[in-house]
């Protein structure tokens, strides 16, 4: 049976891309939620001040962080057991039923309390598939991938990752400055791109239909089941492993949120930009940020993955404290784009290559289970909860507290960098590769 390494380029762009489809329009219906949510806060949740409803709308975002690691859970063993392809395929129609019933749920004022309930079912269904989506998707790409370009094809994850983000935002751009007024978004127009979210998972769907199969999983599906099958158990006797994911993530997935999705927010909110002028510089920084990551893929398969992640840890814990400051004080928008900006190129440290050295670290027939669940578990814990805490602390008077929280959990990944195995000279994938198959 042959490996990653045998297949042609094109037999390998085709795979990717096929991966990769699918993967943006997740990302672009669980990012559109919170791109909308100036416009939509209102809807579901009675009237009080902007930053009151803003905690509403966040801590539903939140909430559903809570669904990804039964996502991460359920759609790992389902990846590891039935295979990529199918568990791919389960998300996406997970996610084109939360986006519909988003965008077709009565508003607070003739339904009320149930419009937030609908809400809040509609997100934990996202959440389900989004935490699915990021441990098989990362599998899949770095399964597919040769191996001394494998940091640079698995990148495209997140390339699609911010893609979807910056889709969400390209479309709200378009409805503010071309379509509809301000008060239309208001009324009825935030719900158009939870629409288009329906409608472009339904296509994902019928792309991810020609997928094939990864040969590390036709490989272990071959071997005998026992001691192998998937499981909370199995996964158990890699603590050192899942131990690495979670320090891994903690700080990677902090700043990532902080300076992307909430970017937008703390531009309007505290640094003074009109809503518009947050949205176009939130876009325009996500464009640079997405076209960084094969670059910096690249770099960790000439250097290893190692040297890249410290360099993250280093400069995220010395600079996040003076860059929050920055972009709070920033008087134009150029300003303002050149801090958030900083903040995504370093970053991009832990972004480009956290899912192939998560990957790298497990055996193919606990591999989606070993990257997904403890990956959400981490991102449910400071991903999810990045804005909330950020808007609890501004309502509380003590905004600078959270530039703090933020360097100070990269910094706790970086211990993770400094005593952990580069996974460039020490991958899973490899030795799974060299054994000869049942």
């Amino acid at each position: 049976m042959r490996s990653a390494d045998s297949i042609t380029p094109r037999q390998r762009l085709r795979s990717i891309f096929s991966g990769s489809v699918g993967n943006l329009v997740e990302w672009y219906d669980w990012y559109v939620y919170s791109a909308f949510s100036l416009y939509f806060a209102h809807a579901f949740f009675p009237e009080g001040d902007s930053t009151a409803q803003l905690m509403n709308t966040a801590a539903v975002f939140a909430v559903g962080f809570l669904m990804r690691p039964v996502g991460g859970w359920l759609m790992g063993l389902y990846a590891d057991r039935k295979g990529r392809k199918a568990a791919l395929m389960a998300s996406v129609l997970l996610m084109c039923a939360g986006s519909l019933m988003i965008a077709l749920t009565p508003g607070f004022d003739r339904i009320g309390y149930a419009a937030p309930v609908l809400l809040l079912i509609a997100r934990l269904l996202q959440g389900l598939s989004v935490g699915g989506e990021y441990g098989t998707s990362a599998t899949y790409l770095s399964e597919m991938a040769q191996s001394q370009h494998r940091g640079f094809w698995s990148s495209f994850q997140y390339v699609t990752l911010v893609m979807g983000q910056l889709l969400a935002l390209a479309v709200l751009i378009v409805l503010q400055r071309f379509l509809l007024s301000e008060q239309e978004l208001h009324d009825w127009g935030w719900r158009i791109p939870f629409v288009i979210g329906a409608a472009c998972a339904v296509t994902a769907l019928y792309l991810r239909r020609s997928m094939q199969e990864t040969e590390s999983f036709a490989r272990v599906s071959q071997q005998p089941k026992a001691g192998q099958r998937s499981s909370l158990r199995v996964l158990l006797q890699h603590p050192r492993e899942v131990a690495t994911v979670v320090g891994l993530t903690m700080g990677g997935t902090l700043a990532f949120y902080t300076y992307t999705t909430y970017a937008q927010k703390f531009l309007a909110n505290t640094a003074g930009f009109s809503k518009a002028d947050a949205t176009l510089i939130s876009a325009v920084s996500l464009l640079v940020f997405m076209l960084l990551q094969p670059l910096v893929g690249a770099l960790s398969d000439r250097t290893g993955r190692r040297p890249v992640l410290i360099a993250f840890g280093v400069l995220g814990t010395a600079l996040t404290i003076p860059i929050m400051h920055g972009m709070a004080g920033a008087q134009t928008p150029l300003a303002a784009f050149g801090w958030v900006m900083s903040g995504l190129v370093i970053v991009s440290g832990y972004t480009a290559i956290n899912a192939v050295v998560k990957a790298e670290l497990f055996p193919a027939h606990i591999r989606a289970l070993g990257v997904g669940l403890p990956y959400a578990l981490t991102v449910s814990l400071f991903g999810g909860t990045a804005e909330y805490i950020a808007l609890w602390l501004k309502n509380a008077g003590h905004e600078s507290h959270y530039y703090w929280y933020v360097a100070g959990c990269i910094g706790c990944s970086l211990l993770v960098y400094v005593f952990m195995r580069d996974t460039r000279h020490h991958s899973r994938i490899d030795l799974d590769d060299k054994e000869p198959p049942i």
